[in-house]
């Protein structure tokens, strides 16, 4: 039997327990940091396939480790995130989440399961390949430091370290069945800007009274984003937007003391990321000083750019495209979404790649982090098999 025959066999017998996996983590969706019942449920399944593992990483995180019975081979890392959004599921479904206000809106359950799943056909393949595959089962993606960043930190890439870490996300707009690809940079960094400007508040009707940080603050917004079109090579992506604005009391004929701003800025390039960041804050500052008021900017550094080796990814690409079929398999556009996995694509040469989930037909079509998200659980099919045959050919290469 081929390696691919073998995958799928086991794919179609393990079907079942996969779908109940996944329904059991949706219904019980834990937040960032917060993960210890959904620990616990990876961690018995470990010990029921008999894989040996450590917890506690960066709360409850888990690394497994499963050893290939031929002689040779690399380590390969793995890893999927396991937390949810804070975010009430309306999906009227019998595995609908039990968490008030919780919901597995991002997929992390999918990934979680895809993981698990993996894990159940890797073990079962030993014969097929050698070296080690280190499972990376990983708590807060969805919160800034990100659980990546600690895990690394705590040693997670040691003893042994991987080398190559692969990862998936779940993406509704690609039609349950396939995958997507993208060699290079992929995804951008995410830095929070929190922006206070703060003037003379005073009555609205006497304005040469007032110093307005309404005003004051709509100027800095719209000059800031001169970084992005003017201080930015055109060829790198950039982002500025601001989603928040908080007034200190206020009214249609009142002038605030201070407004609160609240946006992000996300780029692709380090070197621009820190210069953009500098000029966030002596544009925003100057300006409120030529208008007499003061600007207080602070500025959350989130995750980096995550970048796929390009090596790494054709060969990944070419082990889907044996396994599903070449028109299976997508190229992707860059994102300006972020993802903490990123961390570990700047340690180790890696590849990230997208889980097609939605299905027209059945009317999933909604989009992660919101209310009514949900997913094709045939994809699950293509998640477990891809996992698995991406490593055991990852393990064996030269």
């Amino acid at each position: 039997m081929t390696v691919n025959e073998h995958i799928r066999h086991l794919v179609e017998e393990k079907f079942e327990r996969f779908v109940s996996i996944r329904r059991h983590l949706h219904q019980n969706p834990e937040l960032s940091f917060q993960e210890e019942r959904t620990s616990a449920f990876i961690q018995e399944i470990l010990k029921e396939l008999g894989i040996p593992f450590t917890n506690g990483w960066a709360g409850h995180g888990i690394v497994a480790i499963i050893e290939g019975e031929k002689k040779g081979g690399k380590v390969v890392g793995v890893r999927a995130d396991m937390d949810a959004l804070p975010i009430q599921e309306r999906n009227e479904v019998e595995y609908a989440s039990r968490n008030k206000g919780v919901m597995h809106a991002c997929g992390h359950d999918v990934h979680t399961t895809s993981l698990l799943g993996a894990a159940m056909i890797l073990n079962g393949s030993r014969d097929y390949f050698g070296g080690t595959v280190k499972l990376i089962f990983q708590p807060g993606e969805e919160k800034l430091p990100g659980g990546a960043s600690i895990m690394i930190k705590e040693g997670v890439l040691e003893n042994p370290r991987p080398d190559i870490m692969l990862g998936l996300h779940v993406h509704p707009p690609l039609e349950a069945g396939k995958i997507g690809m993208k060699k290079g940079l992929y995804m951008a960094s995410a830095d929070e800007i929190y922006m206070t400007v703060r003037g003379q508040g005073g009555h609205a009707a006497l304005p040469q009274d007032c110093v307005d940080p309404i005003l004051i603050g709509s100027e800095i917004i719209m000059a800031l984003q001169s970084i992005v079109s003017r201080r930015n090579t055109p060829t790198i992506p950039s982002v500025l937007s601001f989603g928040k604005i908080n007034s200190e009391g206020g009214a249609t004929n009142v002038i605030p003391n201070s407004v609160r701003y609240e946006g992000t800025f996300r780029t692709m390039d380090e070197s621009f990321r820190q210069q953009a960041h500098e000029l966030i804050v002596s544009m925003a500052e100057n300006i409120a000083r030529a208008h007499g008021g003061s600007a207080e900017i602070d500025i959350k550094k989130g995750y980096p750019s995550l970048i796929n080796d390009h090596e790494t990814t054709e060969q990944m690409m070419k082990s889907a495209m044996d396994y599903l079929g070449h028109d299976k398999v997508v190229d992707l556009p860059p994102r300006m979404t972020a993802e903490d996995f990123a961390y570990f694509s700047h340690e180790i040469p890696a590849c990230f790649f997208r889980l097609g989930t939605g299905n027209k037909e059945k009317g999933i079509t909604s989009p992660v982090h919101t209310d009514t998200f949900d997913i094709d659980e045939d994809a699950l099919k293509v998640s477990t098999g891809v996992f698995s045959k991406m490593v055991i050919d990852a393990l064996q290469s030269d």
